[in-house]
């Protein structure tokens, strides 16, 4: 009974790396349809990156993502894990800055 364990391992890990990259992809759009929405001008405001640089940042690591599984071994590698980085950036740090701007009200 103990043989039967490494059959079906190899399965799981696949099952459970294609639930990280669905995730993953799902953060990420949310990333980009965010920053997609908010107004030119706040980027500066904020003093953070300028808007179209963080649409190509995103929109880029949303494709290398969702290619991922076809262009190199494995559904998450190196371009997945950088592309998830950039945008918990922006979901963590500068959309909590867009909003204070957007609301007048500081983290005070």
């Amino acid at each position: 009974m103990a043989l039967s364990a490494p059959m079906f391992y190899g399965l799981v890990l696949v099952y459970v790396n294609y639930v990280v990259l669905f995730f993953c992809l799902a953060v990420e759009l949310v990333a980009l349809v965010h920053c997609a929405v908010q107004r030119v001008d706040l980027f500066a405001t904020v003093g953070t990156l300028s808007k179209a640089a963080w649409l190509g940042m995103i929109g880029a690591g949303l494709l290398l993502t969702a290619l991922s599984p076809f262009l190199l071994i494995g559904p998450l590698n190196l371009f997945a894990m950088a592309a998830i980085t950039v945008s918990a950036i922006y979901l963590l740090d500068v959309r909590p800055a867009l909003r204070d701007a957007v609301d007048g009200h500081g983290s005070w």
